[in-house]
């Protein structure tokens, strides 16, 4: 019998797929050094849809160039457009910065969506841990759009139609988090370096508005979008806990807001089928 060393394996996986090059790179859609994005438009002379994906890592760490190049593909032969944005890190700016950096990246690619050929009414988020709440957070938050702004970029609108989230977390709140999650994720990095709150402060009433215009799950009103969510399973840590998308799908299905929730293996192939399904006119 032939014994495949370590070496010899990494010889025989296929090689990686390459991201291909964007269509329009490190575009600025904001005055900060990581309000940058880029778009990978799928070929069509109709506008298309649009899925923006959020990078993960904690809102600490992470960038744009974490989009899986299965994603741009896949998305691309069925005739959606990618882009991918990089926001400001909690250390840059806390809470709510990485959100309207969001929500900001959103209003640019509809301010740019007839020179880039995309859809407005048909745009999408994915990304995962972070990048997930970030998606979900867009979803449910009202419409950040500002008509009587100069910045001809926030009289644009911050809602999305559709969202993949990947072990994603429904609110960033720590008091929910200790009561419904459990453990110690209420203390997970992620969420005590989100707020500039001191830490004698951490109960007061101006940390504990902060914490619920953070949580995704506090903005749910019933004419929001439809959600895929995805968790691995069971999670020592559990800020990534699937119980964070079982109490969204609960409360989603309350209001008759179509959610599907995955916990296991899935593939990039079955979450872009969930945002052509989602597009489809």
């Amino acid at each position: 019998m032939m014994i495949l060393t370590l070496a010899t394996l990494l010889t025989l996986q296929a090689p990686a797929e390459p991201t291909p090059v964007p269509d329009v790179k490190e575009e600025r859609y904001g005055p900060h050094e990581r309000n940058v994005l880029d778009l990978w438009k799928a070929k069509s002379d109709a506008p298309t849809p649009l899925v923006v994906f959020i990078h993960g890592g904690g809102f600490l760490v992470g960038s744009k160039e974490y989009v899986k190049p299965e994603l741009i593909r896949r998305c691309r032969e069925n005739g959606i457009s990618v882009a991918a944005i990089n926001y400001r890190y909690s250390s840059q700016a806390p809470f709510p910065a990485p959100f309207h950096d969001a929500a900001r990246a959103i209003q640019y690619l509809r301010l740019k969506a007839g020179e880039w050929n995309l859809d407005t009414s048909r745009f999408g988020a994915t990304g995962g841990s972070a990048g997930g709440g970030l998606s979900l957070w867009l979803a449910f938050h009202d419409d950040l759009a500002d008509p009587k702004s100069d910045d001809p970029v926030l009289r644009r609108s911050t809602r999305i139609q559709a969202v993949v989230a990947i072990a994603a977390q429904c609110s960033y709140d720590p008091r929910w988090i200790r009561e419904h999650i459990g453990g110690r994720a209420h203390e997970h990095d992620a969420i005590t370096k989100l707020y500039a709150v001191p830490p004698g402060e951490a109960d007061s009433d101006k940390a504990h508005r902060l914490y619920d215009e953070a949580a995704p799950i506090r903005h749910l009103t019933k004419d929001d979008p439809p959600v895929y969510l995805r968790y691995e399973g069971p999670d020592p840590g559990r800020i990534h806990s699937e119980k964070f998308g079982e109490i969204l799908k609960a409360e989603m299905t309350q209001l008759g807001i179509p959610c599907e929730l995955k916990v296991g293996a899935d593939t990039i192939e079955t979450q872009v089928a969930y945002f052509v399904k989602q597009f489809r006119k």
